[in-house]
């Protein structure tokens, strides 16, 4: 597997240096879209059919899509290239069978990769993948990433749990396989400034997050956003839709620690990057789907502010912002950001 090395820019954020934000044009988008089961309709939540799998493969293929993996949109955004095609990346979580038995023949008859995040505790477990058939599809282009060892709650524990989990999977990982994994997924999508500051530590040149948006040059390259597909979400108009979204371009300068703690509802400030790319008068917001939010943009300061106006009851909450184009008729722009509370 090709290992990408990466140059590091870095951005002050409420005081924490995050090396993942690029603070580059933000000429590169491209939506990254992560799926779990596939024809297992025993979980619907986080599943699939095979029907609508194969019909955004297809959507793909008929529309000229360049499909490529996570860590090449780490290295095309980190160049910041400009893309003349059309361009997304497919990841799946977990490593369960069904991607082997039921999504791994389809992305073959299209001729399509993806990035394969594998739980090394689960495998070879009822349901998941063996290390024989992750090889398999590892030789026939899939990429391979690291998806923890146990999946387990990290933010819940001290920093040493996080720590020596990692240790686990990537010495099994490179027992297994030969290599270790360079890209990350957080279970769950959760993670800390200290989980960050360990990946760096042990090698990792990217993560994968599980709050909704566009990869671009504005991606925190260690909190990727990725548009989760299942259940209601996957139909295909909601995913041609997706294929075709920009990121809006801000970077958070307060709330971003992610964690719910002290004020409840949490603030989020936002530094809007570059408003003249977007129709600044119809920014729209929402929290977990509803419009249940104070939200305000000073044009002088171009900052935007969102709250919840309702106590943060769930574990993961997400606040988002979409707003249209401001040249372009039928392009939109997405950010997401993902609180926790403990």
């Amino acid at each position: 597997m090709k290992k990408i090395v990466l140059l590091w820019v870095s951005m002050t954020i409420a005081g924490f240096v995050s090396p993942g934000y690029s603070q580059i044009t933000g000429k590169t988008n491209i939506p990254c879209f992560t799926y779990h089961r596939f024809a297992d309709d025993r979980y619907p939540s986080t599943n699939i059919t095979l029907p609508d799998f194969e019909n955004h493969l297809k959507y793909l293929k008929q529309n000229n899509f360049n499909v490529i993996t996570l860590g090449e949109v780490v290295s095309i955004v980190k160049e910041d290239k400009q893309i003349d095609h059309k361009t997304v990346a497919l990841s799946v979580d977990d490593g369960y069978k069904t991607f082997y038995e039921n999504a791994m023949p389809l992305l073959k008859k299209y001729g399509f990769t993806a990035t394969l995040f594998i739980n090394t505790d689960m495998v070879g477990n009822k349901d998941f993948m063996t290390w024989k058939e992750i090889r398999e599809v590892e030789n026939e282009g899939i990429e391979i990433g690291n998806h923890s060892h146990e999946h387990a709650y990290f933010v819940d524990y001290n920093i040493k749990k996080f720590e020596e989990d990692l240790q686990i999977s990537q010495k099994i990982f490179d027992e297994k396989l030969g290599f270790v994994p360079v890209l990350y997924s957080y279970p769950y999508g959760e993670y800390t400034h200290e989980m960050i500051d360990l990946l760096h530590q042990y090698g990792l040149e990217a993560a994968a997050a599980q709050n909704s948006g566009v990869i671009s040059g504005y991606s925190d390259l260690m909190a990727l956003p990725r548009f989760p597909v299942a259940g209601s979400f996957s139909n295909l108009q909601q995913f041609k839709a997706k294929t075709n979204m920009k990121a809006l371009p801000v970077n958070p300068v307060s709330g971003s620690a992610h964690i719910v703690s002290g004020k409840n509802p949490p603030l989020l400030k936002l530094h809007l990057l570059n408003p003249g790319l977007i129709n600044t008068k119809a920014l729209q917001s929402f929290i977990a789907g509803s419009v249940n939010c104070s939200f305000q943009y000073d044009q002088t300061s171009n900052m935007i502010t969102m709250q919840s106006e309702n106590k943060l009851n769930e574990r993961r909450t997400v606040y988002t912002i979409t707003a249209p184009s401001a040249t372009t008729s039928g392009v939109w722009y997405w950010y997401s950001y993902l609180w926790i509370k403990k």
